[in-house]
C-alpha cells in the first residue's frame, strides 16, 4: 500500500486524494481546494488548542491535516516517508555540508529508541529504507545497518531524553544559520514568518566543540527548554524540534529563512521597526501550532515525492510487523 501511495504522489497532476494507509483512522487527502484547517492555540505560549481554526480557509473544504494512526507500523512506515522527502527538501534548499546534518525520528514502536540518518549519504539521495534505528546507547538495532554520525547521536540523543513531546529535531550545519548563529542573538520578530519564532526559540550561548560528548548534546538539549522547538546554536548553526517530522522540517526552513532576512536587514543599518507583542502573539497562535507548520511543509513534500518518482520509498520492509 505505501508503495502504491508513493507512486500514486509521484504524479504531478491530477492527484486530489489518497487512500489511508492501513492502521490511519481516516483517509489522507493531500489537497483540497482552497482551504487549510488550522489550529488555533489557546495562547501564544506554544500549547495547541485542538479547537478547528477556520477564518483563514475558504471554499468549504478542510484540509484533513496530520493522521491519526491506529497501527504504530503504519506510522512508522509513514514517518520514514516524511523523513525521507524532509532530507530532499533540504538538499534542494542547500543545507548539505560534507557529512554534517541529521534528522531524527522517535519510533512510535518502541518510543525510546529513534531512527536517524546513515553517515556519509547526501541528503538528496536518502530514502526511507536507507534509515537507521538506534537505542539510546548509539547502538543500531535495526533498519539500514550502518554507521551514523556520533556528533548527530549525541545531539539528538539529548533532546528525545529530555523532551518526551519531541518527535523529530531537525539541525544542519545551513549558511544563513551559521552566519546568525555567530552573533548569539535570538532572531528579532520583524516579519511575519518570524512570528512563528515568538516566544518560542533560544540561543544556546556557549559551543562546546564538536559533539562528541554527552555533555554537550544534554546542554543544547537544555537550551532548548522545556516548550521551545527551535534554538540557535551560537558558532554552530540551528536546530528545530516539533511533534512530526513535517512540523520541524518546516520550522527549519523557516527559520533558515528568517536569519537571511535578518542578515540583510541588519546589513542596510537602518532602523529596525518590530512587530508588537500583541501582534505577533496574534500570528504565532494562527501560524505557529502543529497543524499549520504540518500543513505548511506539504508542498515541498509533494514536490519530492514527484521528482523521485517513487524512489522516496525505497520499498521499505522493516517498517511494518
Amino acid at each position: 500500500m505505501a508503495t502504491q501511495l508513493m507512486k500514486r504522489l509521484s504524479a504531478p497532476r491530477g492527484l486530489r486524494f489518497a487512500p489511508a494507509l492501513p492502521g490511519t483512522t481516516r483517509a489522507r487527502q493531500w489537497r483540497a481546494p482552497l482551504s487549510t484547517t488550522r489550529v488555533a492555540g489557546s495562547d501564544g505560549s506554544g500549547g495547541q488548542s485542538d479547537k478547528n481554526f477556520t477564518a483563514v480557509a475558504t471554499g468549504g473544504y478542510e484540509y484533513p491535516g496530520i493522521p491519526q494512526f491506529t497501527d504504530p507500523y503504519a506510522k512508522r512506515q509513514w514517518q520514514l516517508e516524511h523523513m525521507a522527502g524532509a532530507f530532499r527538501v533540504f538538499a534542494r534548499l542547500g543545507f548539505t555540508e560534507g557529512a554534517s546534518g541529521h534528522i531524527s525520528v522517535r519510533d512510535p514502536v518502541d518510543p525510546e529508541t529513534f531512527w536517524i540518518n546513515p553517515m556519509g549519504v547526501h541528503f538528496g539521495l536518502l530514502k526511507a529504507s536507507d534509515m537507521v534505528h538506534i537505542d539510546e546507547n548509539g547502538q543500531v538495532i535495526g533498519g539500514n545497518r550502518v554507521a551514523v554520525n556520533a556528533a548527530g547521536f549525541m545531539i539528538h540523543s539529548a533532546v528525545h531524553k529530555a523532551r518526551p513531546d519531541v518527535h523529530a529535531a531537525c539541525h544542519t550545519h545551513s549558511k544563513f544559520g551559521k552566519a546568525w548563529s555567530a552573533f548569539g542573538r535570538p532572531l528579532d520578530i520583524i516579519n511575519q514568518d518570524a512570528c512563528r519564532f515568538w516566544n518560542n526559540h533560544s540561543v544556546y550561548s556557549s559551543y562546546g566543540g564538536v559533539a562528541l560528548q554527552d555533555e554537550e548534546g544534554v546542554r543544547i538539549a537544555e537550551s532548548l527548554g522545556r516548550d521551545h522547538r527551535a534554538v540557535i546554536l551560537q558558532n554552530h548553526g540551528l536546530l528545530t524540534a516539533g511533534g512530526t517530522v513535517d512540523e520541524a522540517a518546516y520550522l527549519y526552513t523557516v527559520m533558515e529563512r528568517s536569519c537571511e532576512i535578518q542578515l540583510m536587514v541588519e546589513a542596510t543599518g537602518l532602523e529596525k521597526r518590530h512587530i508588537s507583542d500583541e501582534e505577533a502573539a496574534y500570528t504565532y497562535k494562527y501560524e505557529g501550532n502543529a497543524e499549520t507548520l504540518y500543513t505548511e511543509f506539504q508542498p515541498d513534500f509533494q514536490f519530492e515525492v514527484a521528482m523521485s518518482n517513487g524512489a522516496l520509498n525505497g520499498d521499505t520492509e522493516f517498517g511494518k510487523k
